[in-house]
């Protein structure tokens, strides 16, 4: 946060999820001495969801948005601030949700919470939050900015485990400009405390969790209303023919759960997805996780956005949220392209999924995984 006499006048718009950590948020951001406006967005059709001709689909999930929009009024109301509400349906779909399905039409294992990041909440959200003439504008995340440098510098939250630097990872430079975040240094507990002491309406409310702005779904029956399931066969690598799966969209690799596949003495007890191949829509499984078709020791990542000077050689990288850090070293192939070696080898490193760099605290960028490899080999059916 800001010191107290940067504050004073400063206006912020801040994202209203509905949720306790953007209910602190903003109580934080007022107690500081702002002046605070806050934004729900709505992003995906609470009434009906449809499928890719406009068609509505046989998914009955209750949508939570609408009683999010009640929850962040409450909030609103109580500390006394203006909330307006944006429909980003449009820019969700075309932005978001059909990049989600491309992936998965590949066979890909996409993050739609980083995607969301980059062009709704930090892009569209900003455009909007214009009218407004803001100095600032802040979120819930779980994140630290340093602004004190030339180049705004992405920090991880003081609580490591909810740490969400990795969803903001690939935002560039000038849309961490004048941006906010007020519980990165703070741990949960201590975000729920001041939710309860303040008589807030989220203070008990649980995370959200699920597909960003979509909630908490069945996932396989939700992407079958757009993407048609393909049964294929469930294979080991050496041939043998386990059973039918129900679509290679429904599958990762590394997915333990959900196989539908007994345990016994003999295979050690959990089943893993080691491979996937396109062209005979084969899922390939090996009963042990230290199956070596598991593993790459190098990886070619794609699209980055870097912040600050572009560096090589060694730091840490994450290949999916929630992974520990890992030990890598890094060498740029061209403007937005990095090998990424770990001799180490690494489990389930995923096409798709975002690698994420870091150096000590600071989060340096990130990519999509574009290819595995294994001693120089493309790591097949990845």
């Amino acid at each position: 946060m800001l010191k107290e006499s940067d504050a004073m006048k400063k206006k912020v718009i801040i994202g209203l999820s509905g949720g306790v950590d953007s209910s602190v948020a903003a109580y934080l951001l007022l107690k500081d001495g702002f002046d605070v406006e806050a934004v729900f967005m709505r992003n995906w059709d609470s009434a009906t969801n449809h499928d890719l001709l406009g068609n509505p689909t046989a998914d009955d999930e209750i949508c939570e948005q609408e009683k999010d929009y009640q929850d962040a009024l409450l909030v609103a109301n109580k500390l006394g601030i203006k909330l307006h509400k944006i429909d980003f349906i449009e820019d969700y779909w075309d932005r978001v949700f059909t990049y989600f399905l491309d992936e998965y039409k590949k066979n890909r294992t996409p993050n739609p919470d980083v995607l969301c990041n980059n062009e709704i909440k930090f892009k569209a959200f900003v455009d909007y939050a214009k009218i407004f003439n803001p100095d600032y504008i802040a979120m819930g995340h779980y994140a630290q900015i340093d602004h004190s440098g030339e180049h705004p510098k992405l920090k991880r939250a003081f609580d490591m485990n909810k740490d969400q630097t990795y969803f903001l990872s690939q935002l560039k430079e000038d849309q961490l400009n004048n941006v906010l975040f007020p519980i990165g240094h703070l741990d949960k507990k201590e975000v729920r405390k001041i939710a309860i002491e303040q008589d807030l309406a989220t203070a008990t409310k649980k995370d959200s969790t699920g597909i960003c702005f979509i909630g908490e779904r069945h996932f396989n029956d939700f992407l079958s209303n757009y993407l048609p399931a393909q049964p294929g066969l469930m294979k080991k690598m050496d041939g043998t023919v386990i059973k039918e799966h129900r679509g290679l969209m429904n599958y990762t690799i590394g997915q333990r759960k959900g196989l539908g596949i007994g345990g016994s003495k003999e295979d050690h007890g959990a089943w893993y997805v080691v491979g996937k191949d396109l062209l005979t829509n084969t899922l390939y499984v090996e009963p042990n996780e230290e199956d070596p078709h598991l593993y790459s020791d190098s990886a070619l990542i794609t699209d980055v956005v870097w912040r600050g000077p572009k560096i090589e050689g060694h730091m840490t990288a994450k290949f999916r949220y929630r992974q520990k850090d890992h030990a890598v070293s890094v060498k740029w192939m061209d403007d937005h392209s990095i090998l990424v070696s770990y001799p180490q080898k690494i489990l389930s490193v995923t096409p798709g999924q975002v690698c994420a760099f870091y150096q000590d605290e600071i989060c340096l960028g990130a990519g999509f995984i574009q290819e595995a490899y294994m001693d120089k080999k493309i790591r097949q059916y990845s």
